[in-house]
């Protein structure tokens, strides 16, 4: 970890940590779960279950149905587990297990409206906890990969107006680029080649999107929160 990794990390959110799981170890992940995909639908495409599923409720929906045996040991490695206590200053006090991130293809055209952005835990004057995002396969641009605010942990922590404004800008995507802009913050999209690791500060604003191509998007997270929650 250099020091502008963690000057980035404090300043942005995020930090990315490219090629971080060896490829050949992701190949291996990404055809354990498809195969759990292909037998609960028969190999047939997806589950019959998903269909008529808002397309938020897919994922979650898809993601409780396969099971994947050692995923977390493979992915939340005592590295990695380095790196976070690098970014927080120590060592996390609870690391909760790694749930898969499982999003249909096809879903539908790509846009911005009606996102759930939301955070996962309320606090604005502290770091909480590190979420790590785990890219088990390559995920394409528009293909499923969640989406962050980069940026917006300091938009809570100035003051109350501009969260406040914030959250009203992001129930509509008309005009939200300018917004963003306006306030230093910008669209992070998860994307990228399977091995890829995202470590987010958990005060950012983040989403799932709309998997717009014909692969099944393939990721997992875990978070590692800094005090007992």
């Amino acid at each position: 970890m250099t020091p502008d990794q963690a000057g980035f990390f404090v300043d942005q959110g995020y930090l990315r940590l490219e090629g971080f799981h060896p490829r050949k170890r992701m190949m291996a992940a990404r055809q354990q779960l498809l195969d759990r995909v292909a037998r609960l639908s028969g190999g047939k495409g997806m589950p019959r279950s998903l269909q008529g599923l808002p397309v938020f409720q897919q994922i979650g929906k898809l993601s409780g149905l396969v099971d994947a045996p050692g995923l977390h040991q493979a992915l939340m490695t005592p590295a990695l587990i380095d790196h976070v206590t690098q970014l927080a200053g120590h060592a996390p006090a609870v690391i909760q297990d790694t749930r898969l991130l499982l999003s249909p293809p096809h879903q539908g055209a790509w846009t911005l409206d009606g996102l759930n952005w939301h955070v996962d835990i309320a606090c604005q004057d502290r770091l909480p906890g590190i979420q790590a995002f785990f890219l088990i396969d390559d995920v394409a641009p528009r293909g499923g990969a969640t989406l962050a605010l980069t940026g917006s942990h300091r938009a809570g922590i100035r003051q109350a107006g501009p969260a406040a404004s914030l959250r009203a800008a992001l129930k509509t995507a008309a005009g939200l680029q300018r917004h963003l802009r306006e306030q230093g913050i910008a669209i992070l999209e998860m994307s990228g080649r399977a091995g890829d690791v995202y470590l987010m500060d958990m005060r950012l604003l983040h989403t799932p999107s709309i998997n717009t191509t014909r692969n099944l998007r393939m990721m997992a997270t875990s978070r590692c929160f800094l005090d007992s929650p």
